[in-house]
């Protein structure tokens, strides 16, 4: 398996990001991104993951968490793709419901290489806090594209934004740790094409 590990910068003229993400962690997170409701959100998807995370964010949030959460979701993509490598022995897709009180969340991955993203349901709010719920969006396509994958995430039902977008996140770090699990039984890469 190795040290399946990622660290990196990106650094433009909105945002400043150093990022490292090793997939076989402990859950442990180290996270300072400027925005608050995304710290929360990174730390759950870490230690739901059982992934490890150290991420120091500078970005314009004098203006709006826009540039950030978008870049984010960019970084950690990139991070993941880099940190699976050419793939070989992952189990490939994942899957995983969360429910968190009044919500239930499903995601589903497949670390494909062929980006891809779906979100069916709606937020009941349009700020969690200073955060603006339609940021998770952004977030999210930014971060499948970057890691290449593809990423379904239904909202099946909720009343609370908080927990909506929670669920989300916990069911995605689920879904992840299943799709990037070694399986013993796959030889090379899952895949009829060689190749993934």
């Amino acid at each position: 398996m190795g040290n399946r590990y990622a660290e990196l910068q990106r650094y433009t003229g909105e945002t400043k990001i150093d990022l490292a993400f090793e997939v076989d962690g402990e859950g442990k997170s180290n996270i300072d991104t400027g925005v608050p409701f995304m710290n929360h959100m990174l730390d759950l998807f870490t230690k739901h993951g059982h992934f490890d995370l150290t991420v120091k964010a500078d970005g314009d949030v004098d203006v709006d968490d826009h540039h950030t959460t978008e870049d984010l979701g960019i970084v950690l993509g990139m991070a993941l793709k880099e940190a699976l490598g050419d793939k070989k022995g992952i189990k490939r897709y994942g899957s995983f419901f969360v429910p968190m009180d009044d919500t239930l969340a499903q995601v589903v991955v497949d670390l494909s290489n062929r980006p891809h993203f779906e979100m069916r349901g709606e937020f009941k709010a349009q700020k969690v806090g200073t955060f603006d719920t339609e940021l998770v969006y952004e977030f999210l396509w930014k971060f499948a594209l970057e890691a290449r994958m593809n990423l379904h995430v239904i909202i099946h039902y909720g009343q609370n934004t908080h927990h909506m977008i929670e669920a989300v996140f916990k069911a995605m770090a689920r879904a992840i740790d299943e799709a990037t699990t070694i399986d013993p039984r796959v030889k090379g890469v899952p895949s009829t094409k060689g190749m993934l």
